[in-house]
């Protein structure tokens, strides 16, 4: 075989691989209905939920060969905490082929002070990269790993951290997950969602090789909204705080 028709087979079996992907189960797309109080915008590659002149944004990048408008749900969530809630669509569905997506929503909204940059499964470990990528970047106040670990080193960075996961998760690997944990910022948190699974974070449907949850998704969803409301607020007091002190 020539060099040209093996990187064809290789590009026709990465096609066939990448169109099999978990689908947004909204298929009526209420979830994408926008209104006064909490309105929904269509950018580029994104969907934004919330106040666009929001203090706080959170973009949010999808797990492998998951719709970015499968998290809508959870964007909703966030949103009603006062935050601007973005989720990034990425190419075939994979984050590491746009570790820089969360540049052009932050270019879309200059008018948002600070950004925290997370992700669902895949999408946590390349926002992680996008995190330490920009270190030196005074808007990037924090990182959310959901169902998720970070194999960049963060350890130094002036950053805020939540890890959240589900305890029925059976795809999130336990032992990264405990290596990870090293290499997050000072403070970092990780909250264990009883209950929940991997694809909870979502609106999906089950994934294979995850556990049954034992709550709906909604409920995940809207925990997971509430402990990520709970670190921002953590993190502005701990900078008045300081801020304060000196």
């Amino acid at each position: 075989m020539t060099v040209a028709v093996i990187l064809f087979a290789g590009v026709a079996a990465f096609a066939i691989y990448a169109s099999d992907y978990y689908r947004d189960a909204d298929t009526t797309h209420k979830n994408l209905v926008s209104s006064a109080a909490l309105p929904v915008a269509q950018g580029d590659g994104y969907l934004a939920f919330g106040d666009p002149n929001a203090a706080t944004g959170i973009v949010l990048y999808p797990g492998a060969k998951v719709e970015y408008s499968a998290y809508a749900p959870l964007m909703r969530f966030v949103a009603e905490h006062g935050y601007l809630a973005v989720a990034v669509e990425m190419p075939f569905n994979f984050a590491f082929f746009d570790i820089d997506a969360a540049d052009r929503v932050r270019a879309a909204y200059p008018q948002v002070d600070t950004w925290w940059i997370g992700g669902h499964s895949l999408g946590g470990s390349m926002a992680a990269q996008y995190a330490a990528d920009h270190a030196d970047d005074v808007a990037i106040e924090g990182l959310v790993l959901l169902g998720a670990y970070t194999a960049s080193d963060l350890s130094d960075a002036d950053l805020g951290a939540v890890t959240v996961y589900g305890s029925n998760d059976l795809i999130l690997d336990r032992d990264k997950l405990a290596e990870g944990a090293t290499k997050l910022p000072e403070g970092a948190k990780t909250v264990v969602i009883e209950g929940g699974n991997h694809a909870g974070f979502g609106d999906y449907g089950p994934q294979k090789g995850d556990g049954e949850a034992t709550l709906p998704p909604d409920d995940q969803q809207k925990q997971t909204a509430d402990v990520l409301a709970a670190s921002i607020e953590d993190r502005e007091s701990h900078a008045k705080a300081s801020s304060a002190a000196a």
